[in-house]
């Protein structure tokens, strides 16, 4: 007695396109690598330089916070050192990459 054969059901690749196959799955984890790109280091890279600018226009008599939480204001400017006046009578030098921002005026 002749058993019939099983038959094996795989997924024979496209004959047809076979080499576009390879571009074309390319494409949506290229698109996720360009939206991410545009929401995430694109404001980054925006912030830092408005950081950077704020950092370097800073002048003697600017009301800062540090990353620290401390809030002063600017005395003195030098190349990396940034002197606060903290309280009356009290200053101290923090380096200029330890400024959080300026502190918003509560009038």
């Amino acid at each position: 007695m002749h058993l019939p054969q099983p038959l094996l059901l795989l997924a024979a690749p496209p004959q047809n396109g076979a080499q576009g196959s390879g571009l074309f799955n390319l494409i949506p984890i290229l698109a996720v690598f360009a939206i991410l790109y545009f929401i995430m280091i694109v404001p980054a890279r925006k912030k830092q330089k408005q950081h950077a600018a704020m950092v370097d226009g800073l002048k003697p008599g600017d009301r800062i916070v540090t990353n620290g939480g401390i809030y002063g204001t600017v005395v003195g400017v030098t190349d990396s050192l940034v002197q606060l006046r903290i309280a009356d009578q009290v200053k101290i030098e923090i380096a200029k990459h330890a400024v959080a921002g300026m502190q918003e005026r509560s009038e």
